[in-house]
């Protein structure tokens, strides 16, 4: 554990392995290949940490042993007392959001059919946020299974599961792969609530203030500020960087999906992106999906 008076102070950040994240957070360097630092970044230095976001989510509940970390927020409940959310960095779909799909020759039409049917949908992980949406969306209880979000079109293109839920670049690709839209969960939450649908956070943990002294948790939200900003204002250069995460996107659709979630609630979260976040849990803790936070705090610079 690094203390206040050690010159480097290294801190791993944790981020989906997807041209969102990385477009966001490459301006704060990585000592780990040597990319230097686009933005003042003193008195820190970063590890980039890419990993799947379930992993992530498990590993900040298990172990929480990285310093900062993006999270499904449907996972910030159960890490509430180590971690805290950073009100800059968030995903939120405003009237978009994960989407629920199936085969083009299925006989599922509407939400309903899930409803009623036992039909089992794919879901990228127990504790994301795209599952607590589908809970919250759908008002039932499917069977699921969870399975990498990478592999859920296959999934269903091959008929092992009747539905899926895809995130990620699957929410601008899966036509392509035959695929019909049944719902867009963040069009039908925010229908429900006029709120936009938080899906990830990026949380840091709370002892860095007493690790590093008085002021650091407020520091280190104003450095992932301007690495956010920084990345905004340099978006081609930020773009080219990001497509090495982007598997094999084109650059249209990769920069189209950057333009989705990070926008201006990711730059700030604010009043309407925290009250989204208390919404969406408090929904969940009502339907016995998740623990109550109570209300969520955010670390702003």
């Amino acid at each position: 554990m690094a203390h206040a008076g050690d010159q480097k102070q290294i801190l791993t950040i944790g981020h989906s392995p997807d041209p969102d994240d990385a477009f966001m957070w490459w301006p704060l360097g990585d000592v780990e290949t040597g990319m230097a630092p686009a933005v003042d970044i003193a008195p820190f230095q970063f590890r980039a940490v890419p990993e799947d976001i379930e992993k992530l989510n498990t590993r900040a509940v298990e172990t929480g042993d990285l310093d900062i970390t993006a999270i499904s927020i449907h996972t910030y409940p159960h890490v509430k007392d180590r971690y805290a959310l950073t009100s800059c960095g968030a995903s939120m779909g405003d009237g978009y959001g994960p989407k629920l799909v199936v085969p083009e020759d299925s006989a599922i039409i509407s939400l309903d059919d899930l409803r009623d049917a036992d039909a089992v949908i794919a879901i990228p992980g127990l504790r994301t946020s795209a599952y607590l949406a589908l809970r919250l969306v759908l008002e039932a209880d499917p069977a699921v299974r969870a399975i990498p979000f990478d592999r859920i079109i296959d999934a269903v293109v091959q008929h092992e599961v009747a539905a899926g839920v895809v995130i990620h670049e699957g929410q601008l690709t899966y036509a392509d792969a035959g695929l019909r839209l049944i719902a867009d969960l963040g069009e039908a939450w925010g229908k429900k609530t006029g709120l936009p649908l938080p899906l990830g956070g990026n949380a840091v943990r709370r002892d860095i203030e007493s690790r590093f002294g008085a002021g650091s948790l407020q520091r280190l939200a104003a450095i992932l500020s301007a690495s956010l900003e920084h990345a905004l204002d340099q978006r081609e250069q930020g773009l080219d960087y990001a497509l090495g995460f982007a598997r094999g996107l084109p650059q249209a659709t990769a920069d189209q999906f950057i333009a989705m979630y990070v926008n201006d609630l990711t730059r700030d979260a604010g009043p309407r992106g925290a009250r989204a976040i208390n919404e969406f849990l408090s929904r969940g803790a009502a339907a016995g999906l998740c623990p109550d936070p109570g209300e969520v705090d955010l670390v702003t610079p």
